[in-house]
């Protein structure tokens, strides 16, 4: 083909490859204008601004009108909340809004029109803008002062539609309430069934003394259906069966039965329900995941065959080792990866691929990174040496949780000790100069073990890094004090 061809094939198999290593659909564009945009979309710029206007367009019912953002819960005690004036959130709103225009806009150009009526998420999507600029329009014609604000309850559908995992899950909810129908209908019976053997067995009777149970719990059918429903959870148990069981020990074989029954079977049923039909979808999931990707990835070589024509007699595409190269370079994704295939490329001897050359060559997508710690300092002393052994052994480390533990100990004993005294009668001194012990020993610790690993090593370790900040903010909060 033309270089402008050849251009458009390999920005083709560059956004298709990236599509692969973020389990994206390759339904889309693929024209030079709609892959430039494409990527814009998807750079991390973009991404990033949408999230922060999801998490602003959230954030404002924290200030908005009625808010209970105060310092204290007291309503004797707490200042009156402060209301921003008419237009101010409206103002922030409208920006989130025009943003979100802009996002539902590129999203629909980039799928096409056919792609866009098959997907219901986007449409959701639009008539919610609709409903929420609607009634953004509705709250400044009536000077902020309408008592109903629909776009409110609206909000949570942008970080719903913005998340694939929450669609996942929204799904695989979906798909579980027919199998949960059924347990809820049981559990429904077992409920209704229940109630109107309470009711006969805790019917009015003539002595008032007796009544109790009837009086408390099971006056009428509303009564008697939330006092079980609320049994059910056991959140009144044994409250509910105390006036019976005072007048009768046999009426707690009612209650004992519920409970089994209704906790112990049905309650567990839907549960093992639930967890069964999430666990399936989350295999349905990850299978469509590594399709996506397969599917980018053999999109990216079907093009890059184009670059170069094969014999008429050929019956099998090849891809150059060349042109992958210049795809890589251009590729965003993790450095690991991508030295990982460029090192396969070079100890490959051949010139080009084939399709199933090639897809081996992107499984280190699948792969997970071991991460390499840095190596320890060599020292030449043998005195160093054995130093480096003994303060790089796990039992040095197993040491600093012992006196670590000891540490909480004392300190308990002298919140005990001091438990009866106001802060201004108590003897700090004796607790001051436990804290001057051990915070010493931790940073004598922290010492010794970047000696024995090299700083380097000591700071690849995620729980050494904690430690040494901690033992930092211990020091300095200590010297203030």
């Amino acid at each position: 083909g033309t270089g402008a061809d050849n251009d458009l094939y390999i920005n083709q198999a560059i956004v298709f490859i990236e599509d692969a290593i973020q389990y994206r659909s390759i339904n889309h564009r693929v024209d030079s204008k709609s892959l430039w945009l494409y990527r814009w979309y998807y750079s991390r710029t973009c991404q990033w601004i949408l999230s922060l206007t999801i998490t602003i367009i959230l954030a404002l019912a924290f200030i908005e009108k009625p808010s209970s953002l105060t310092i204290t819960s007291d309503v004797r005690y707490r200042l009156p909340a402060w209301n921003p004036p008419c237009g101010l959130t409206e103002s922030i709103e409208l920006l989130c809004f025009l943003v979100f225009m802009a996002d539902v806009s590129v999203k629909s150009y980039l799928i096409g029109w056919e792609e866009f009526w098959k997907n219901k998420w986007l449409m959701a999507y639009i008539l919610t803008l609709i409903v929420s600029l609607s009634d953004w329009i509705v709250s400044l014609s009536f000077f902020c002062t309408e008592g109903v604000r629909i776009r409110r309850i609206l909000r949570p559908f942008f970080l719903l539609q913005n998340s694939s995992m929450m669609k996942k899950t929204l799904k695989s909810i979906n798909s579980t309430l027919p199998e949960m129908a059924s347990v809820v209908l049981l559990l429904a019976v077992h409920l209704s069934l229940f109630t109107m053997f309470a009711m006969l067995l805790f019917a009015r009777t003539k002595d008032g003394q007796q009544d109790k149970e009837w009086v408390g719990y099971f006056r009428n059918l509303p009564d008697s259906l939330t006092s079980l429903l609320v049994l059910l959870t056991t959140a009144n148990n044994p409250d509910v069966m105390i006036p019976a069981y005072s007048k009768n020990r046999a009426y707690s074989i009612f209650f004992i039965l519920f409970t089994v029954l209704g906790n112990l079977f049905l309650m567990n049923l839907l549960t093992a329900i639930i967890y069964n039909q999430f666990r399936g979808y989350l295999l349905k999931s990850v299978q469509s995941s590594l399709f996506r990707r397969r599917l980018g990835i053999r999109a990216a070589f079907e093009v890059l065959s184009s670059l170069k024509e094969t014999p008429a007699n050929t019956q099998q595409s090849y891809v150059s080792v060349g042109a992958l190269l210049r795809v890589l370079l251009k590729v965003e994704m993790d450095s690991r990866c991508k030295q990982a295939i460029m090192r396969s490329l070079k100890m490959c001897s051949c010139d080009q691929l084939s399709a199933a050359q090639f897809q081996k060559l992107f499984e280190e997508l699948d792969k997970d990174a071991i991460k390499q710690h840095p190596p320890s300092p060599e020292y030449q002393s043998h005195f160093m040496q054995k130093m480096q052994f003994a303060f790089g052994h796990p039992y040095f480390g197993y040491l600093g949780n012992v006196v670590a533990l000891a540490n909480i100990v004392s300190i308990c004993v002298v919140l005990v000790m001091d438990a009866d005294k106001q802060p201004s009668e108590r003897d700090d001194f004796f607790l001051g100069a436990i804290n001057c012990f051990f915070i010493l020993y931790y940073l004598l610790e922290m010492l010794l073990k970047i000696l024995a690993m090299g700083l380097k090593r000591y700071l690849s370790y995620p729980s050494n890094r904690f430690d040494g900040l901690l033992t930092v903010i211990l020091l300095v909060s200590f010297l203030l004090t």
